[in-house]
């Protein structure tokens, strides 16, 4: 007979099992860390961070001065005008020209200053977006290692059931043979045996599609398993969740809400810009100018040398121009309307989105009640199922029980151990999403600022 000692479980089975030689092993912080840096998904958020966070640098750069500068060279043919004196001639001659100009505007409306500070919190809220998606790649990492982890304890469990049927099967044998057992029960015991091999593969291939689903969110080349290491779940006792209390850390740490209120603001400096088109504008502008003709002569009729005449060319010029928008089909207004509709759809978006995580911590505080009293009762069916295991054993072995009965008995046991787990996996998930939401290191992802 099999001796059970009470708590063992899963635990000792599941480290003999996940034990491979050769072979690195993964733990939870490196697999976050690895599809952080290899994940195509995050890298195009990145590339819209550095787009905005260019289009920033440069609404600062527009406050400076536009300088430009040009030159020509033309050559005429036949009738043309003569540049110096506006006579028309008929002789070919090349002239060029030069000019350099600078322009500032000195007032739009404050149309740039908004400009710039909407383009920072455009640059904010795609950091922030940037970094959400970070957080929800490692919840799904995390999510995928506790699928493995959960899967090689089944495997561990239906390892040992199958130690059991096969330890029974040899024993029902020899009873049989002793005559102390009808033959029926030897067919019984076989298919026990065959329905315990059954889930013993069906888990492993569990466990290897459980181990795929974690090399394509990390995404590992030129593999397909994994080895990892197990995280004992810590289902200490801990003070009763309250969901506001978590809501009001998380509305100061939820990148997604950060990143939507940045968005907000972004929305009404876009509403100032717009307004202020319908200021006047005043733009400062000065230039130089100089240029040579093959056409200017002087008294002897010889044409004048090139350096004299840009001397002599040269012309300069400043000027202030003012700009009153007086009338434009009421597109100004009409911006601003659709500009105003524009915010209205971010506030409401800011208020569906602070709705949307209220109520993913509600139902997260929630499920955490329940698997606290689940984990509670399942500690203590595990215990009485393995007890009755037991006595369902010796009953057998005593010729008390048939072996369907002792079937039915280890069956039961064998579902106690994997509700079990599966709470304490669950809980431990839970706790740690919470933990996201209210800010705590959960994963080894730099904070941003």
């Amino acid at each position: 007979m099999m001796n059970f000692k009470k708590g063992k479980l899963f635990f000792s089975l599941l480290l003999i099992t996940m034990y491979v030689t050769g072979q690195e092993k993964w733990t939870l912080d490196n697999c976050v860390a690895y599809a952080l840096e290899h994940n195509l998904t995050l890298l195009d958020y990145q590339y819209l961070e550095n787009s905005d966070k260019e289009s920033y640098k440069q609404s600062i750069r527009d406050l400076l001065p536009r300088v430009s500068a040009s030159a020509d060279y033309n050559i005429r043919y036949g009738r043309s005008t003569d540049p110096n004196t506006n006579d028309i001639i008929n002789t070919d001659f090349f002239s060029n020209g030069y000019s350099m100009g600078a322009s500032i505007n000195l007032f739009q409306g404050f149309q740039k200053i908004n400009t710039i500070k909407a383009r920072k919190l455009l640059f904010r809220a795609s950091k922030e977006t940037a970094q959400q998606q970070r957080f929800l790649l490692a919840l799904r990492v995390m999510k995928a290692y506790h699928d493995i982890q959960f899967y090689e304890g089944l495997l561990a469990i239906s390892q040992e059931q199958l130690t059991i049927s096969e330890a029974n099967f040899k024993l029902a044998k020899k009873q049989i043979e002793l005559g102390l057992k009808a033959g029926a029960d030897l067919y019984e015991a076989e298919s026990l045996l065959y329905t315990d091999q059954l889930d013993l593969t069906q888990n492993e291939n569990l466990l290897q599609a459980a181990k795929l689903g974690l090399i394509q969110e990390m995404n590992l080349e030129n593999t397909n398993t994994l080895e990892i290491n197990p995280i004992l779940p810590n289902i200490t006792a801990e003070s009763d969740m309250v969901t506001d209390s978590i809501y009001g850390l998380a509305k100061d740490f939820v990148p997604l809400l950060k990143a939507q209120r940045y968005r907000t603001e972004a929305a009404k400096k876009e509403l100032a810009v717009t307004r202020g088109r319908l200021y006047p504008s005043l733009s400062f502008a000065t230039g130089y100018g100089t240029g040579y003709y093959e056409t200017t002569r002087d008294t002897m009729g010889l044409t004048i040398p090139f350096k004299n005449q840009i001397t002599d060319n040269a012309s300069r010029y400043i000027g202030f121009s003012l700009n009153v928008p007086i009338f434009n089909a009421w597109s100004t207004r009409s911006a601003i309307k659709q500009q105003k509709i524009t915010l209205d759809r971010e506030q409401n978006n800011l208020k569906i989105q602070e709705q949307e995580i209220f109520k993913a911590i509600q139902q997260l505080v929630q499920e955490n009640e329940a698997l606290k009293v689940e984990h509670l009762l399942s500690e203590k069916q595990i215990m009485a199922q393995e007890q009755a295991f037991e006595v369902a054993q010796k009953k057998y072995e005593n010729g008390l029980f048939t072996f369907m009965e002792l079937g039915l008995a280890k069956s039961m046991y064998a579902t106690a151990q994997n509700k079990n787990l599966q709470v304490k996996l669950l809980l431990q998930i839970n706790r740690n999403t919470l933990s996201f939401y209210q800010g705590l290191p959960v994963f080894n992802i730099n904070s941003i600022n």
